[in-house]
């Protein structure tokens, strides 16, 4: 496993980066406060209910990590595939959902303030 993380991370933030990239330019608020503003949006929309999206209050679902520790866990740039093509998890809990290029873009820039 750890092998498979180690080559494909390298592929995966090289087309994370392109994907970041892409959503910067083809983005109808292509400014990086409008960008953050609406992955924000995405976050409370989509993510609220069970994680944490800020820096200090705690997930309302226990077992639902806070997005401000999600960078300790791993590269968070490993996300931009599965919220491209779908976020599908075994927990009954979270819902299936997938991104457009732009708001994939936008969601990442709002998880990298949390990050800080």
């Amino acid at each position: 496993m750890e092998h498979y993380v180690r080559t494909h991370l390298g592929t995966g933030r090289a087309v994370a980066g392109a994907i970041l990239v892409a959503g910067l330019f083809f983005s109808p608020n292509p400014t990086a406060a409008s960008s953050v503003e609406q992955g924000r949006r995405l976050a409370l929309l989509y993510c609220a209910k069970c994680h944490s999206t800020d820096k200090v209050s705690p997930s309302p679902l226990k077992i639902a990590p806070p997005f401000r520790t999600l960078h300790e866990r791993y590269p968070i740039e490993m996300l931009q595939e599965a919220l491209a093509e779908g976020i599908v998890t075994g927990h009954p809990a979270m819902p299936e959902f997938q991104f457009d290029s732009d708001q994939v873009g936008d969601f990442m820039a709002f998880l990298k303030t949390l990050e800080q």
